[in-house]
């Protein structure tokens, strides 16, 4: 879908174009019980390098956002719920434990906001950062530690 957008972007002339895609630390870490979605969001970080590439000749850059333990709210919640149920060793059977569990494992030791979700979108879509191209931001209070 990037790559069509970005044809049709590239023919304008016109304007500046930057797209970023919405990939998760899932996709570095491997988080257990979530095979699927750490699987899927891995393949999100390949599709924006690749893309990427293929775009910046025509001016378009092409980023991804990673982030984790994003909160509190209903994903959040839904989460930790799900871990708690996995039967996984890796997670407590309370949803409160994983959550705290969680929270333990950030070196900030907090949730990250929504809204510092959006400023880093903001900054990738942004002049700010028209030098940068077939990046991956990652948004977790430093939890992968420089994982790349």
């Amino acid at each position: 879908m990037a790559a069509a957008n970005g044809k049709e972007a590239i023919s304008d002339g016109l304007h500046k174009y930057s797209i970023v895609n919405t990939s998760s630390v899932a996709a570095m870490r491997g988080t257990p019980a979530m095979c699927a979605y750490a699987s899927s969001k891995a393949a999100i970080l390949a599709m924006t390098v690749s893309t990427a590439k293929d775009l910046a000749p025509h001016g378009i850059r092409v980023n991804a956002i990673s982030p984790a333990l994003i909160g509190p709210g209903m994903m959040w919640t839904r989460q930790n719920d799900l871990h708690a149920q996995s039967g996984s060793p890796y997670f407590a059977t309370d949803p409160d434990a994983v959550a705290k569990g969680k929270i333990n494992g950030v070196p900030m030791k907090r949730l990250g906001s929504v809204e510092e979700v959006i400023k880093s979108v903001a900054f990738l879509l942004s002049d700010d950062s028209s030098y940068t191209t077939a990046f991956n931001l990652v948004v977790d209070g430093g939890m992968s530690g420089g994982l790349r």
